[in-house]
């Protein structure tokens, strides 16, 4: 099943290599989309998954995303959806990246890549040396990386959005060849040491800046995204440049 689903070039941003980038997930009001926006996030996420607390239907995510800044990329995240499922959302809400957030094999994501067109963020659930060997296998198909903790082992358990932490040192040690962010368990008190003992240029955060499951607290949006911009990035980069808006077009083709 084929989709041609089209918008129009991406402006280009100017990328400042020693800022921090932030990703603000789950959102699904408006009150805190405009806090994470004003407070200079650089990547919003939508939920698409409906078991999740912080599902959002398409229709209201593109009423969230209404007149969004430039230079912020919006972000659908997905648990194992088929093409038509993916493709029914992006016709009601456009967005600038997929994240795969399932047990998605590099195969299933080149095939996501082809039929959208759309750079594609993997997500990893991180626990131990075996599963950093894992993640390795995944660059040569998405276009970035994401590290989140694995989900606790208890049926019903959600895949992100556990507020659970992993060993940040297991990610530090690979040269990775595609850009990454660091998920799982951040919040505004250990961000400062997330990032540097990940050496992490881009942080995701969801459930750290909320007052309840899938209730954002505008708050601790701003104090956590103030935070990581005043944070120096990583003196030993050990990733490539996070894509911004102008970076979209050359991830499509490895």
């Amino acid at each position: 099943m084929g989709f041609n689903i089209k918008s129009p070039p991406p402006p280009t941003i100017c990328y400042n290599a020693q800022m921090i980038k932030v990703k603000i997930c789950g959102l699904t009001d408006a009150r805190a989309t405009a806090a994470a926006v004003e407070a200079g996030a650089d990547y919003l996420g939508f939920m698409f998954y409906d078991r999740s607390p912080r599902f959002v239907t398409p229709a209201r995510a593109a009423e969230l995303t209404q007149g969004l800044t430039a230079g912020v990329l919006k972000v659908g995240v997905f648990v194992d959806a088929d093409d038509a499922a993916i493709g029914a959302i992006l016709q009601q809400a456009p967005l600038d990246m997929l994240q795969l957030h399932g047990g998605e094999s590099p195969q299933r994501i080149a095939q996501i890549r082809a039929c959208f067109a759309l750079p594609v963020i993997k997500a990893v659930a991180i626990g131990g040396e075996t599963d950093i060997a894992r993640a390795i296998a995944f660059q040569e198909a998405a276009d970035m990386l994401l590290f989140d903790a694995k989900p606790p082992s208890t049926p019903g358990a959600l895949p992100g959005g556990n507020g659970l932490a992993f060993d940040w040192t297991l990610i530090r040690r690979v040269n990775w060849e595609r850009p990454w962010m660091l998920s799982g368990g951040l919040n505004a008190g250990n961000l400062e040491d997330a990032a540097r003992i990940s050496g992490a240029r881009v942080v995701d955060v969801s459930s750290g800046v909320e007052s309840a499951p899938g209730v954002k607290d505008s708050g601790k949006i701003r104090e956590f995204i103030a935070r990581a911009k005043r944070l120096p990035a990583a003196s030993d980069l050990r990733q490539t440049d996070p894509p911004g808006r102008d970076a979209l077009q050359t991830h499509k083709g490895h």
